[in-house]
Formats: structure tokens, sequence, C-alpha cells
């Protein structure tokens, strides 16, 4: 029989699954306390949620959330990363703190989900080197505006040269 405690994290996972933009699944094993701290403590600044609790409780959460195929991921030492922010912040603080732990290889991102689309763990590096969404926007904007710039500038200058030769003619009818 499941306590109150029990039930009241799983709605509580099961919200966070549900709200959340952006899930990070993890193997944090290897790391100490420290380590662990001061990863939630940078998460927590960027308003990521790192969360460990029982596997049991995560699979019965994911799968209430809509998230049946994340299950296979949950085995072992398992710190979900829910975030409402853009992809490639909690993906750089999970990416730097793998780095600073490089010899263990941890913590270790099994999976991710943006936007409920599952990607492999191996393609967290390429989000989290992505840079801010307004910069890619202003590249996007900037890759579009130029050939829009250039067809103005052409078709600019046939108009003058139209206006030149019919100029041109005018004077000498005139």
């Amino acid at each position: 029989m499941p306590t109150q405690a029990k039930i009241d994290l799983v709605a509580g996972l099961t919200e966070r699954f549900s709200s959340a933009r952006n899930i990070f699944i993890t193997d944090y094993a290897g790391l100490n306390v420290e380590q662990i701290t001061r990863l939630r403590k940078s998460l927590r600044e960027s308003g990521v949620a790192y969360i460990v609790a029982k596997n049991t409780l995560l699979r019965i959460a994911a799968r209430e959330a809509g998230y049946v195929e994340l299950e296979k991921y949950l085995t072992g030492p398992v710190a979900v990363a829910f975030s409402s922010t853009e992809p490639n912040v909690p993906a750089k603080i999970l990416y730097e703190a793998y780095k600073e732990n490089k010899e263990k290889n941890k913590p270790e991102i099994r999976a991710f989900y943006i936007d409920r689309q599952p990607f492999a763990g191996t393609t967290a590096e390429r989000i989290a080197k992505l840079p801010p969404r307004e910069i890619l926007l202003s590249q996007l904007v900037a890759a579009v505006q130029g050939p829009i710039a250039g067809l103005v500038g052409t078709l600019d200058s046939i108009v003058r040269e139209l206006i030149g030769t019919i100029d041109a003619m005018a004077k000498k009818g005139a």
C-alpha cells in the first residue's frame, strides 16, 4: 500500500513531467555530495529543478504524464532535470559538470526531451554548444535579410539605369 508521502511525491513528479519543456535524464553515480550540491545549485540558479527520486516513483510519474518510452532510461542511480527554459540552459550546465568530472564520465546524460521529442544523450553536447535563442534568431534574420538586400540593390540599379536611359532619350529628342 503506497504511503501518502509517496502518492504526493508521484503527483509532484507527474506535474513536473507534464509542465516541463525540457527533461534531462542523467546518471549521477560516482559524483560526491559536494559535486552534486554544486550541480544542483547551478541548475537551480538557472531555473532548472534537479531531482533524485526512486526509479519506481519516476516510472509511475513518467507514465502518468505520457512519457512511457522514458522508462528504459530509469535504471540505476538517476537524477532528472526539469526545465521550462531554453534547452541549451540545462544542457550547458550538465555538460560543464560532465567536463569537470570527465574522468568519471558523470553526470552522463542518458536521454533528454525537448517539447516531448526524445533525443539520445549523446546529442546533448551539440545542444549545449548552441548560442542562446535570441542570437540564433538574429543569425536567421541576417541570413534571410542578406539575399533580400542584394535583390533590392539589383532592382534599384535596374530602375536607375532605366530612368537614366529614358532621361538621355528625352534630352536627345528635345
